[in-house]
């Protein structure tokens, strides 16, 4: 499919889904017909053109499609006379879709997806099959399941959404923050997932990093005044502009330090520093934009050695106390080696696995045994150092991570 013609279908789907819940009231049969619809367009527009209005194409192919579904057995037709007989669109099938809303529903869905009543995997699901337009093969892939499985699951979040009654309507007060904030960890989830997937043969997932920053571009769109979501726009921004330094001509990993730097993208680095720079001093800094500042430390150091480690370890520090996981912990102590030694490195290493069990911890027990060898190594421990990138390689199914921190083992021994 056209690149286009696909940006296009994304871009509308959350709009058309809008206007047939508001019309419907049913989210869970009108994600499907937007879905169909969405289908349609892709097959046609690139053979026939994209037509004048393209909402307005979809939102009545997905009308049409979702007075078939709300129609076609009894038990549905139950829930129509519950919801209502006397919507006029049920008594009258064959009436053209009124033209489109000039109301912008992406906020709401997104808002919507991230419902409390989901587990965050649902709701990343979700987010990316009704706000991004994703195929639940696509979204499968991205989970490294099967279809079958991740239809499953995705039908089991909206049928979890019909029984709890969620209407499609604007969270407001305590449940708003909440909310926004579940919406921006599933965003910077998405992202996480693409930039270094969890399993597979490339490094990354370069269709979920985009989709992650045309989300939050829409997010940031709607609110343009919030800092935080300013703060993770700008945190995708600043790292996805090392996607091209990241692996090299073999698609091997190029860690950090060795990265050519004039690889990476001078337009994405200006954007996101001039994003956070913009709301640096807009109250107390957030996880986002304490991430974003970080990131936009290493952009702006012209060579590794001009990196300024002593200020992102504060930088760390800060998160950490905010934001006290373990993968942040993780990161203050690659930080604290770096400006301070390896030395200090590993006893800060040893302190939080103490207290926190960072090599234990699911989110980290593989990347601990990475940054342990690598403080290791640069001590000059080297056999204990490859036995740990070893261990490190076992830990993970990403394939150019394996053959990396197999590579950095042999070279030890």
């Amino acid at each position: 499919m056209n690149g286009d013609v696909e940006h296009l279908l994304r871009t509308e789907a959350p709009q058309v889904l809008g206007a047939l819940v508001r019309h419907f009231g049913r989210f869970d049969v009108a994600e499907d017909a937007v879905q169909e619809a969405l289908l349609a367009a892709s097959r046609d527009w690139p053979a026939q053109g994209v037509p004048q209005d393209p909402r307005s194409w979809l939102i009545r192919i997905g009308y049409r499609r979702m007075v078939d579904m709300l129609r076609s057995d009894q038990a549905r037709r139950r829930r129509e006379q519950e919801a209502g007989m006397t919507e006029p669109a049920m008594r009258a099938p064959d009436r053209r879709a009124g033209p489109p809303p000039e109301v912008d529903d992406s906020l709401t869905l997104l808002m919507l997806c991230c419902h409390p009543a989901l587990s965050t995997t649902s709701q990343v699901a979700l987010t990316l099959r009704a706000v991004g337009g994703l195929t639940t093969a696509e979204i499968a892939h991205a989970h490294g399941t099967t279809e079958a499985t991740m239809g499953t699951r995705i039908s089991r979040a909206k049928q979890q959404l019909a029984r709890d009654g969620v209407r499609f309507t604007p969270p407001a007060g305590a449940d708003r923050d909440a909310r926004m904030t579940a919406v921006m960890r599933v965003l910077y989830l998405i992202f996480n997932e693409g930039y270094t997937a969890t399993a597979g043969r490339e490094l990354a997932r370069v269709d979920l990093t985009r989709e992650a920053i045309r989300l939050t571009r829409m997010l940031h769109a709607s609110l343009p005044g919030d800092a935080e979501v300013t703060g993770l726009l700008a945190l995708m921004l600043l790292t996805d502009s090392r996607r091209r330094a990241r692996t090299g001509a073999g698609r091997e990993l190029v860690p950090l330090d060795e990265q050519d730097r004039a690889l990476w993208d001078p337009d994405l680095i200006r954007e996101g520093t001039e994003l956070i720079d913009g709301v640096w001093n807009h109250g107390a800094a957030g996880p986002y934009r304490l991430q974003a500042a970080i990131a936009a430390v290493h952009a702006a150091a012209a060579s590794p050695e001009e990196t300024d480690w002593p200020q992102i370890a504060m930088l760390y520090l800060w998160l950490e106390r905010l934001t006290p996981t373990a993968p942040i912990r993780l990161s203050r102590v690659v930080a604290v080696a770096r400006a301070f030694g390896p030395g200090r490195g590993l006893a800060l290493l040893d302190d939080l696995n103490g207290r926190h069990h960072l090599d234990r911890d699911p989110l980290t027990r593989q990347r601990e045994r990475a940054v342990r060898a690598h403080l290791l190594q640069m001590t000059g421990d080297n056999a204990s150092a490859a036995a740990l990138y070893r261990e490190a390689a076992a830990l993970t199914d990403n394939q150019v991570e394996q053959r990396y921190l197999l590579g950095k083992a042999a070279r030890l021994d």
